[in-house]
């Protein structure tokens, strides 16, 4: 085990490097080296992520209209293009210098409600898992859904590569189609959609896809060097409209117990949530996992859990509670924007 001490903007610096981010690789390397930037960033809200926000805030300032240079090293503003050559780090230092008084505020005041549409090639997967565990029809809720854009997760269409091999999910006129990279020699379920008996979303600070500056704080979230997660964004933002699932607003620690108590007790209940719960206090955890234990004394509790580890690595955790048992596997390794499956079952 290393004694290295733990440095938040060199670990950052590697997830953009996993997410194929040359963009913030960069400017994390900038901020890592620069005890200002890391103090002005550190004025985020309490557990929210500092570099998110910081560099979600510019990137929400340059989607607005603000005309700067920075503006050519975004691939979403510049038509695709990534700069090569020149480097970012002055004239982001430069922006967030001339803009420092709208950026405050907004690093004071928001929080990291991304809505990664790519990670529903993830959830078709374990969906799948759970339903042949469980039965059907499943009922789905959903930890910190923040706009609800990965509820319909079954609107959207999967194709898993691997290698010159496709395997295409059954989705009937899907909105948009996800394609996944398959790693490992094992393949995720694919047969056909498991059936959906509800689904709804407990969030502390849900987005309202009405409000035009909530739907841009929704896109300066996205990764501006990953073209293909716009594109997915408008596309679930268009077929969203059309379905709006129930998302309850309040702590989902409060609103679980009567979550679950509402459903029916012969059929299957789910709980899920992906890159949420690191965001959660120690007791947070506990207690959520209390809450499922206790519900399981009643009927089987299944949870799907995605989120990313300190050591780098993403994975998908099915977890089944019952009579006071906590029985749980790991599915499978992911990319953290569902880019790539390494199912495990």
């Amino acid at each position: 085990m290393s004694d290295k001490p733990f440095d938040y903007w060199e670990f950052f610096r590697g997830e953009a490097q996993r997410a194929d981010s040359p963009l913030y690789m960069r400017l994390s390397e900038g901020v890592r080296d620069n005890p200002e930037l890391r103090e002005f960033a550190a004025q985020a809200k309490k557990g929210q992520p500092p570099a998110n926000i910081l560099f979600g805030a510019v990137h929400y300032l340059l989607l607005q209209g603000a005309d700067h240079p920075l503006r050519c090293f975004y691939p979403n503003l510049n038509s695709g293009t990534r700069i090569e050559g020149e480097d970012p780090l002055p004239h982001f230092l430069d922006f967030v210098a001339a803009h420092r008084a709208q950026l405050a505020p907004l690093i004071v005041s928001k929080i990291t409600n991304t809505n990664e549409v790519g990670r529903s090639s993830l959830l078709h997967a374990a969906f799948r898992a759970v339903a042949k565990d469980a039965g059907e029809p499943l009922n789905l809720i959903e930890i910190g859904p923040s706009a609800g854009l990965n509820l319909i997760w079954d609107r959207y269409g999967v194709r898993y590569h691997r290698g010159d091999k496709i395997f295409e999910l059954p989705v009937p006129n899907p909105a948009l189609v996800i394609d996944c990279q398959l790693r490992g020699d094992k393949n995720p379920p694919l047969g056909p959609t498991p059936k959906i008996a509800s689904r709804i979303g407990l969030e502390l600070n849900p987005v309202n896809l009405d409000d035009a500056d909530q739907r841009d704080w929704l896109r300066a979230l996205v990764w501006p060097d990953t073209r293909g997660r716009f594109e997915r964004l408008e596309a679930a933002l268009k077929a969203y409209a059309s379905e709006r699932p129930e998302i309850r607003t309040g702590s989902a620690l409060d609103l679980l117990p009567d979550a679950i108590r509402a459903i029916p007790e012969d059929q299957p209940v789910c709980v899920y949530h992906s890159y949420v719960v690191y965001q959660f206090s120690a007791e947070m955890r506990e207690a959520l996992d209390s809450i499922l234990t206790l519900a399981g004394l009643r009927r089987p509790i299944w949870r799907i859990g995605i989120e990313g580890e300190l050591d780098g690595s993403n994975t998908i955790e099915m977890t089944r509670y019952h009579d006071g048992v906590r029985d749980a596997q790991t599915l499978a390794l992911c990319h953290p924007h569902g880019a790539w499956l390494d199912w495990r079952q």
